[in-house]
């Protein structure tokens, strides 16, 4: 990714072959929810890299969501892999997401690695928290 700022016609920074205003830009203006937990998990990304906090805390399950939310500015996200799923479709009320998700800190590569929940509230996919 580049460090220039994403705008609807840049590609969507989740990885999928689509513009960011088509593809998680939607969902952070609320114009479209995610149909499943891997595509919460790639919104939630982009949020990341654009610093949407306030849909990062839409998203975010009632039980586990945090009162505020600040993002490292120090942090930038360059790319996101899904390593893996488990349920989390339309037909499912919960679902799991292996990512790793790349950034660079300090001018020094680096990546987190997380197996995330996803659970339906309200019908809607929430994150919850990293799978122990």
């Amino acid at each position: 990714m580049s460090t220039s700022p994403v705008t609807p016609a840049s590609p969507c920074p989740c990885g999928r072959d689509a513009s960011y205003g088509e593809c998680c830009g939607a969902l952070h203006a609320g114009r479209a929810t995610a149909p499943t937990a891997e595509r919460l998990m790639r919104s939630r990304y982009s949020a990341f890299v654009v610093g949407d906090t306030a849909y990062l805390m839409r998203t975010w399950h009632s039980s586990t969501r945090p009162p505020a939310l600040e993002l490292d500015p120090a942090v930038r996200w360059t790319g996101l892999e899904i390593l893996a799923t488990s349920g989390g479709t339309a037909f499912h009320t919960e679902g799991t997401v292996e990512f790793r998700a790349h950034c660079v800190v300090g001018g020094r590569p680096d990546a987190q690695h997380e197996l995330s929940r996803f659970v339906r509230e309200d019908g809607a996919w929430v994150y919850v928290d990293a799978a122990e």
